[in-house]
Formats: structure tokens, sequence, C-alpha cells
């Protein structure tokens, strides 16, 4: 069978590497051992990040790539994606135990440098446009799903709750299983989503996309790279790391970057925000008075 015919397969995508010996050289077994034994970093780095973690260039991980049977990193991806071979959240979190124990052994200093890593990626040109294209498509609409499950539901309460302080008509879509149709139901003409998914293309994500299409609404991805088979159904995607790659996911990145969000589209209105926080400042006074009153 040819290495390029079954790459759906999890179990042919491992016996593609692991025969990586019979094919490579020193350089490009080093690159088909990384990715054979880091999946999920892959699935969140491009070539040039591989080659600088694994030591050697872009252009040798590309052409490891290729020689194993793949026409581009993005296709390996698909075949990490589909393997049922994926890393658990215990998977990342013994890597990061074990990074922690090879640096000083202070977990605050891995996070502090793992958020450092992060604030300079939204601080890019290219972040700070994926950003802008976010803001343009959901300035436009009547109304903002905000879309997260698992640790990412808090984040999206929060941030669909700033999106009301700041005038905009917001809800959270954050059931999982058959009660996601009834959050899907009131889905319609004017509405957007904003929708936090990483990863696999679980079930819950497939059919936010899938009435999202057949609504024809638009859609804005806050993912952790923008060459996987989810950031290409989104309209526009904004790639925010959660951590380092394959070690265990922190959200203090992804709420910099809603946060900014948000704060964009207070300013593309700024009225709409101001005339939201002070009826805000009227109706928590008018319950303080009721709270009083009541005693």
């Amino acid at each position: 069978m040819a290495i390029a015919t079954a790459l759906d397969s999890g179990t042919e995508l491992d016996r593609v590497l692991r025969r990586a010996h019979q094919q490579l050289g020193a350089a490009g077994l080093r690159v088909a051992k990384f990715i054979d034994e880091n999946r999920q970093v892959v699935l969140a780095s491009s070539a040039a990040a591989l080659g600088a973690r694994i030591g050697t260039s872009d252009a040798t991980v590309l052409r490891t790539v290729q020689t194993l049977g793949f026409a581009s990193l993005a296709a390996l991806k698909r075949a990490i994606l589909n393997s049922p071979t994926a890393s658990t959240p215990a998977d990342d979190m013994r890597r990061t135990l074990v990074d922690l124990e090879k640096a000083s052994g202070e977990a605050l200093d891995g996070v502090l440098q793992a958020h450092a890593e992060g604030l300079a990626v939204l601080q890019s040109g290219k972040c700070r446009a994926q950003i802008a294209a976010g803001v343009g498509v959901l300035d436009g609409a009547d109304r903002i799903a905000v879309f997260g499950i698992g640790p990412s539901a808090a984040l999206a309460t929060y941030a669909s709750i700033l999106l009301a302080r700041s005038g905009r008509r917001s809800r959270t879509i954050s059931a999982t299983g058959s009660m996601l149709a009834d959050q899907l139901l009131d889905l319609g003409a004017g509405d957007a989503l904003l929708i936090l998914a990483y990863g696999r293309l679980y079930r819950e994500v497939k059919a936010v996309f899938a009435e999202a299409r057949a609504l024809r609404l638009p859609t804005v991805l806050v993912t952790e790279a923008d060459d996987t088979p989810l950031a290409k159904l989104a309209d526009v995607c904004v790639v925010i790391p959660r951590g380092r790659p394959g070690q265990m996911a922190l959200h203090g990145t992804t709420l910099v970057g809603l946060e900014a969000l948000v704060l964009s589209l207070a300013a593309a209105k700024p009225k709409a925000a101001l005339a939201s926080l002070e009826n805000l400042n009227r109706l928590r006074r008018a319950t303080e008075a009721q709270t009083k009153s009541a005693k």
C-alpha cells in the first residue's frame, strides 16, 4: 500500500512514522522522531517553529514531511487529527511537569514564560491583523453568539458578559450533546458566531459550524493554529496560543485576546458602549435600593 493512500488510519500513520528510518537521513530521522513523539506540538506549530524546536531548518521539516508521503504540513496535521492516538490532558500535564523539573522547578516561572511567549504572539502584526478582521466581521452583527465548551465555556460566558456591557447583544452557547440543539435553535439572520475551539473537530463544533453555514452566518474562530481543518471552516481565524504546544493548556493569553477584541468592538461603537454601561449602573443602583428596602 502506498504511503500517501492510507493516511486516514491512525494505525497507518503510526506505521509511516515507524518506518521512517528506511527513507531518511540523520536530520530527517530526527524530524520524524519528533513528529512521532510530539503530535500535539506538531498540530499547533508552523514548519519554522518545528525547525527551531528540533534544531533544524523549516525546509528540512517540509522535505521530511513530503518524504513521509504527505503533500504538506497541513496534510500531516489532518492525519494526526484523524489518528485515534490523541494526546490527553494527563499527557499534557506530564510533559509540563517534566519541563518544570528540567528548568527551575518553579511553576510560576514556567507559567509566566509561557504567557510572555503568548503575549508576543498577540503583539505580532499577524495576530493584530487577525483580530482586526474578526472585529470587522462581528461589528456588523445584530447579535454575537459565543461558543465554547469544557474549560472554554467559562471564557465564552465571560466574553458574552463583556460584549453585553459594551452595548452588543450577545449570548453564550456552551451545551454539549443533544442539549446543544436547544441552544442553536434561535440562531438566525443578523447573528454572528465567535467560536472558541481547538484541535480535533469534535461533534459539537462540527454542529455549530454546520448550522452557521446553513444559516449563512459569519464565523470568527479563536484557536491555536491556522492551518488545520478546523481553522479552514471559519470566515476569520484568530490564532492565540494556549501555553506551550503539547503541554497543559493555559488560557491567560486567550483571555487577553478576547478582551482586546471586545474593547475594539466597543471603540467601533463608543456611544452604544457608554450607554450600556450607564444603564448597567442604573440597574445596579435600583438593585441596591431594592435590597435595602427589603431589610
